[in-house]
């Protein structure tokens, strides 16, 4: 039986990096690294990923702290430019599993309304059969509840499945349900890791 691969979309197929919106906008890391910290940034775009939309967010934050209001609101208004680019060789491994026709998938903590927009700007994206965004579902990995949407949703057996994400907890939770789980470190990496399990040619 054909496998079925798995992506992770942020640090395996685009180069998602708050940090690279914020270098344009403060004058070094440590600024960065303070905004960061007082706000507690990551903790606040995780309930994007979560479902909060991205004007409770703004206004949440800036409540609290209305001295970074327009560092805020920028990453709302200028989230596209968190993604610099695509990790090319990646994105050719995607291609080359499609072009074989093997079954692809995305699981992704993902805001659902940059989703959207992201859709539009990588037309690669449309390569899956099916994407489950967390944004969508209101859970995130590493939670069993959502890869097991997946599953579901496509009428797949976890034992036919290979998953691949950069997050190690996540490359566990997608093992705790069965799934065969690659640690994505690079596309030279994770080519080597799939033609291991027979998948990539």
């Amino acid at each position: 039986m054909t496998k079925v691969v798995v992506f992770d979309v942020g640090g395996v197929l685009l180069d998602w990096n708050p940090r690279h919106l914020y270098r344009k906008i403060l004058p070094d890391e440590n600024s960065i690294d303070e905004f960061f910290d007082e706000v507690e940034f990551s903790a606040w775009n995780i309930q994007q990923d979560k479902g909060r939309s991205w004007a409770d967010a703004v206004g949440e934050l800036s409540g609290r702290f209305p001295h970074h209001s327009s560092l805020i609101e920028a990453a709302h208004l200028r989230w596209h430019e968190m993604i610099e680019h695509t990790i090319p060789d990646t994105v050719v491994i995607l291609e080359e599993l499609s072009a074989q026709e093997v079954p692809l998938y995305a699981i992704t903590n993902f805001s659902s309304e940059k989703w959207t927009e992201t859709r539009k700007r990588f037309e690669f994206l449309s390569l899956f059969r099916d994407a489950v965004v967390s944004g969508d579902e209101k859970i995130i990995k590493p939670d069993a509840g959502i890869f097991q949407c997946l599953l579901t949703r496509n009428d797949l057996q976890a034992e036919d499945c290979v998953f691949i994400d950069d997050s190690q907890k996540n490359v566990d939770g997608a093992s705790d349900v069965g799934m065969t789980a690659i640690l994505f470190e690079t596309p030279a990496q994770l080519r080597k890791a799939l033609s291991g399990h027979a998948v990539l040619i």
